[in-house]
């Protein structure tokens, strides 16, 4: 197993200069399942964009060396409102209280480490020192008669649940990307899970 080096947070100019790494990491893993990503540098390039547009965004990195090898991002979710903020209606939340925790990307020889509950330790603390009461985060929903569904895939529920995080009843978004085998982009189904701080 290769080792990580070191977990730390990025933000500013280092957050800026780290994106086009972070956008080859999330081909990569998200070609996997449940995302079977079929992306592509401009696309990434466009979505990372908000990250380098927002004063509170962060990335937290995971280094091999001075190799990225993981990222996780994080932003305020009124920064993602034009996405996100339909499947908030009706729920009475203040949106301007919740933290985004987007995605988290680690290459496969680097997993088994604690790098994921770093991952959401930094984002957590960031949130907080920027006085948020709330972070959420979405979770793709694929059927499970899939027929790319790996036989020995493990969803991530009881990782999230143990960190205090619960699925928003009736909170799932649709955002669209092109999977592997498409002509082009359609909606999938994401599922809000959020926790207090």
């Amino acid at each position: 197993m290769a080792e990580v080096t070191a977990v730390c947070p990025l933000t500013g100019a280092a957050l800026s200069n780290a994106l086009d790494d972070v956008a080859r990491l999330r081909i990569k893993v998200f070609h996997a399942w449940p995302y079977l990503y079929d992306g592509d540098l401009e696309y990434e390039r466009k979505y990372l964009q908000s990250y380098r547009d927002s004063e509170k965004a962060v990335v937290v990195g995971a280094f091999d060396g001075d190799r990225l090898i993981g990222a996780s991002t994080g932003a305020p979710l009124t920064d993602h409102s034009d996405d996100f903020a339909a499947a908030f209606e009706g729920t009475g939340l203040d949106l301007a209280e919740i933290f985004y925790c987007a995605e988290s990307v680690l290459l496969a020889d680097y997993r088994g480490q604690g790098v994921g509950h770093e991952f959401f330790n930094l984002r957590e603390s960031h949130a907080r020192k920027l006085g948020y009461k709330k972070c959420a985060f979405c979770s793709v929903q694929r059927p499970v008669d899939h027929p790319m569904r790996p036989d020995n895939y493990r969803p991530l529920d009881s990782f999230w649940r143990a960190r205090g995080y619960e699925p928003l009843p009736g909170v799932v978004a649709q955002f669209s990307w092109k999977d592997i085998g498409e002509e082009g982009e359609t909606a999938k189904p994401l599922q809000f899970w959020m926790r207090n701080l």
